[in-house]
């Protein structure tokens, strides 16, 4: 990592990413792919340790869940964050998902949250989550379509300019091919996932939608209403929308974009995200925020 650059997904690390589940849908979802009966659990792309430890609550006391991540200090904040919530089972090393450093056969379940959009070959690190799991075992990933939420407008934007909300929906879109171009992730990935389970040789496929929304409406506070109005007013105070405004350019440019049109693309898509931020700074926004988050999962033959 270069002097000054952030570790990877920094920007998504925070309070709000304490919202992005309803308990009650993971513990329908522990019953579908039988969590409890994971001795040996990975977490790729670990982070934070996030994703861990939501799952924990309807693992077995008896199992074991060793993280994986690129980024040492990553590693470093997930263990202090397991010891501090008496998560003793927790361990956490550095490692790249996509060469992990364990024998094959050695694990019960394989999951992550948001990692497959960030690697250039997915086809790849599922065989590599594949190689790691046991005749058996379960590989369960949730990886969204962020692009469907450029398409989602609230009650101060719906009746905004169309060519304006096209010309968001434009902006990420070339933005995600770019990205994926630049073999930086598919932001979207989600619908392909479940093809690529199947060549991957995986059975018994799953593919469910999180039920989790955000709920904002005029004079009513929640905690994760307050967490997503403190990220965005973070986010717009130092001009970073879904990535930095130099990223961004980037990404746009490599997906096709023409170098010319990105500072009106940019301006209006920052305006547009303003105009709700203070709405709801006023207390008078009606909003729901949602998106399409898949959970996949399947089976590696042979048990």
């Amino acid at each position: 990592m270069a002097k000054n650059e952030k570790p990877h997904s920094a920007e998504y690390f925070g309070e709000a990413r304490d919202f992005w589940w309803n308990s009650d849908f993971l513990a329908l979802m522990a019953e579908r792919w039988k969590l409890r009966e994971a001795r040996a659990v990975l977490d790729a792309g670990c982070g934070i340790g996030h994703w861990g430890r939501t799952l924990a609550p309807f693992l077995s006391p008896d199992v074991a869940l060793v993280g994986v991540d690129r980024e040492s200090e990553w590693v470093e904040k997930a263990a202090a964050i397991a010891k501090a919530k008496g998560l003793s089972r927790f361990t956490y090393r550095q490692g790249d998902a996509n060469a992990l450093p364990f024998g094959d056969a050695q694990f019960d379940l394989v999951t992550c949250q948001t990692v497959l959009i960030h690697v250039p070959d997915p086809r790849a690190t599922l065989r590599e989550f594949a190689r790691v799991l046991k005749p058996g075992g379960l590989l369960a990933v949730v990886e969204p379509n962020n692009l469907a939420g450029s398409l989602v407008r609230d009650s101060e934007t719906f009746d905004g300019d169309i060519g304006v909300l096209v010309d968001a929906v434009r902006l990420q879109a070339l933005c995600e091919r770019g990205k994926a171009a630049l073999g930086l992730g598919n932001n979207s990935i989600g619908e392909q996932l479940p093809g690529l389970f199947h060549e991957a040789g995986l059975t018994d496929l799953q593919v469910y939608l999180s039920d989790k929304t955000t709920l904002t409406l005029p004079g009513v506070s929640t905690p994760a209403a307050a967490a997503a109005l403190a990220q965005s007013e973070d986010w717009l105070s130092r001009d970073f929308w879904i990535w930095e405004k130099a990223e961004t350019e980037s990404y746009f440019r490599a997906g096709g974009g023409a170098p010319a049109e990105f500072p009106r693309l940019w301006d209006n898509a920052m305006a547009y995200w303003r105009r709700s931020l203070q709405a709801a700074k006023e207390q008078r926004l009606s909003a729901v925020q949602g998106g399409l988050q898949y959970l996949i999962s399947g089976r590696k033959p042979g048990r």
